[in-house]
C-alpha cells in the first residue's frame, strides 16, 4: 500500500527549523499503514530534512554550526553564476539532505524520546514549501 501527501510550511529564511513529527504522524494515521516506511522528501534545493532533539538550544546551535561550516558570504562559484547570495544555501542543505525514511510500526513512528523530524530553512529568504510525505507498507487487516 502506498498513501501519499503534502504538508504545506511557512518559512521566515536561513535558520528557521520546524517540528514536523505531529503533521508527519497525521499522514502515517491517514495512511492506515500498520508497518512500514514514512518517506519525507522537501521539493526545493535549499532545504532540508533531518532529525534533532527539537528544542530552542538546538534550533539555534544547528544553524549556526553550518554558517561556522559553509558561511554565507564567501567567494563561491554559484555567486558568479547567479548572484543571489544564497549558495551557503544550497550547500547546507546538501550536507543535512533533501528526504529523511522513518520506520512504521503499529502506525506509529519509530523516534526516540528526544528525535524529532525537522525541516530547516537553508534559503536567505522566507520561503513557501512543499514536503511530500510517502508512507509504504502494509495495512493491517481489522
Amino acid at each position: 500500500m502506498v498513501y501519499r501527501k503534502h504538508i504545506q510550511l511557512h518559512t521566515s529564511g536561513h535558520g528557521d527549523l520546524h517540528d514536523l513529527s505531529e503533521a508527519v504522524l497525521r499522514v502515517v494515521e491517514q495512511s492506515k499503514v500498520d508497518c512500514g516506511v514514512a518517506h519525507i522528501f522537501v521539493i526545493g534545493s535549499t532545504g532540508a530534512v533531518g532529525t534533532i532533539e527539537y528544542e530552542p538550544g538546538l534550533a539555534a546551535d544547528l544553524p549556526d554550526t553550518l554558517d561556522r561550516l559553509i558561511p554565507p558570504g564567501r567567494h563561491y562559484q554559484h555567486e558568479q553564476a547567479w548572484g543571489d547570495g544564497n549558495a551557503h544555501s544550497h550547500l547546507q542543505a546538501t550536507l543535512l539532505g533533501a528526504s529523511l525514511g522513518v520506520p512504521v510500526e503499529n502506525g506509529r513512528l519509530i523516534l526516540g524520546t528526544y528525535q524529532q523530524i525537522v525541516f530547516l530553512e537553508c534559503d536567505t529568504r522566507p520561503r513557501e514549501r512543499t514536503l511530500v510525505v510517502t508512507v509504504v507498507g502494509e495495512v493491517k487487516r481489522r
